[in-house]
């Protein structure tokens, strides 16, 4: 979705790609919504939808922003910072005990994250990425927060509420300042907006079912398996280069994973309020 949404951006800019996104994004949901036989939320669970869109309304500005503007790998290199940040937050605001293999694994996957980023340095780079890194490094504090939120959000709501009031209300948002900032896609890549927005929905439903069910802990430290798909798309699609440094980095965020996964995390019990149940 990522490399979609970079390719929309790289035409039309940040702002429409989103925004034609959550347009299509909505088109989707609404009758899977109506016809699942959802109830409406009650005003705590909207709340609660409501501060995760406004949180990723920023993170995905920020984001798509500056990955016109940096390469796609860096970029997602860049958000890892995002689970470590997620981790002290999980600890404070969900009470979950962090684990040390949790932690390490963490700080392994920071350290490839370091190495792939000393391997940038010196690479040739657009005039604004610098810019660029700060909205990611931006994007990836808000990330954090939206993580955490959503292990709440996941416990109160299920997916397909969650991606229905998601869509609408940050599609609110956007269109605040559509008549000064809206672009109209070209007919030809229509398509990539409607497939941007089913590859978003997807993720959403799967990430949504997933923290319903375990620790964010062990799921905010899978999070560094994106850079592997980054760095591909970003050399298939945008002919990105893949440097040995970059391969190692990923080894060592792999190896990151795979020691977390085996922290051997509890499973998540729902909390369900008296009126939902």
């Amino acid at each position: 979705m990522d490399a979609v949404m970079k390719g929309i951006s790289l035409v039309i800019g940040a702002y429409a790609a989103i925004f034609w996104r959550l347009v299509a994004g909505a088109a989707i949901m609404t009758p899977l919504f109506a016809f699942s036989g959802q109830r409406l939320p009650s005003a705590r669970v909207l709340r609660i939808h409501a501060i995760r869109s406004v949180v990723i309304a920023v993170m995905a500005i920020a984001f798509f922003w500056g990955i016109v503007r940096v390469p796609l790998a860096e970029a997602i290199a860049l958000t890892f910072i995002a689970p470590l940040i997620a981790l002290a937050l999980a600890a404070v605001f969900l009470h979950e005990k962090i684990g040390t293999r949790s932690i390490l694994g963490s700080l392994l996957g920071l350290a490839g994250v370091g190495i792939i980023l000393a391997g940038q340095l010196g690479a040739p780079h657009r005039p604004d990425s610098a810019l660029g890194m700060i909205a990611i490094l931006t994007s990836a504090v808000f990330y954090a927060v939206n993580l955490v939120i959503a292990r709440h959000q996941a416990q109160q709501a299920g997916p397909i509420e969650i991606a229905f009031f998601q869509n609408w209300i940050i599609l609110g948002l956007f269109a605040l300042p559509a008549p000064w900032l809206l672009v109209m896609p070209a007919p030809g890549q229509w398509w990539l907006v409607v497939l941007a927005a089913g590859l978003a929905i997807v993720s959403l439903l799967l990430l949504s079912w997933a923290y319903a069910r375990a620790e964010a802990q062990v799921l905010l430290t899978v999070e560094y398996t994106a850079f592997i798909w980054a760095a591909l798309m970003g050399w298939l699609f945008f002919r990105e280069p893949l440097t040995l440094l970059t391969i190692g980095g990923t080894l060592l965020i792999v190896a990151g994973c795979v020691m977390a996964a085996r922290s051997k995390p509890g499973i998540a019990e729902p909390e369900v309020e008296p009126a939902l149940s």
